[in-house]
């Protein structure tokens, strides 16, 4: 009896291990995707998004779209929304770049300036990148100063 106790236990610690996982695997978050064909804001978990308004330049105006956005995913039901495939940073999106110099212990402004570098080096001989990636790292540390990301 002994070790179908030991086996039993086993059993249960293994299921709260995997209800942590589930929990982990199911919690959506808000996720700003900036690439060629879309800038605004989506859900890690299902297609939900809300695109940013194409004339908006004012970053008092950027922060108003900020606020509506995270109430309106907020409100959204996964459920009412195909399931996202892939990851929610898109390949072409410079985003994920900088974050990935943040998670590596970069402070939110040195690594932009570090990502900044990067892009010139890789784009040297386009001009249009190289004012994306501008606009993209400006942005990036805006919605750092808002407490957005």
């Amino acid at each position: 009896m002994g070790p179908a106790v030991a086996e039993g236990g086993k059993q249960l610690m293994d299921r709260t291990a995997d209800s942590r996982t589930l929990q982990q695997k199911t919690a959506r978050e808000l996720i700003w995707t900036s690439n060629q064909s879309f800038h605004g804001w989506t859900c890690s978990q299902c297609e939900w998004n809300c695109p940013l308004p194409t004339l908006l330049n004012d970053p008092e105006a950027k922060t108003a779209f900020d606020r509506l956005a995270a109430g309106k995913f907020r409100d959204h039901k996964c459920a009412d929304h195909l399931s996202r495939l892939g990851s929610a940073d898109d390949a072409d999106s410079f985003t994920p770049r900088i974050r990935k110099l943040v998670t590596q212990g970069f402070k939110p402004k040195d690594a932009v300036e570090l990502f900044l570098q990067e892009i010139a080096l890789e784009y040297r001989n386009q001009p249009k990148v190289l004012a994306q990636a501008k606009a993209d790292g400006e942005d990036f540390l805006r919605r750092v100063r808002a407490g957005l990301i």
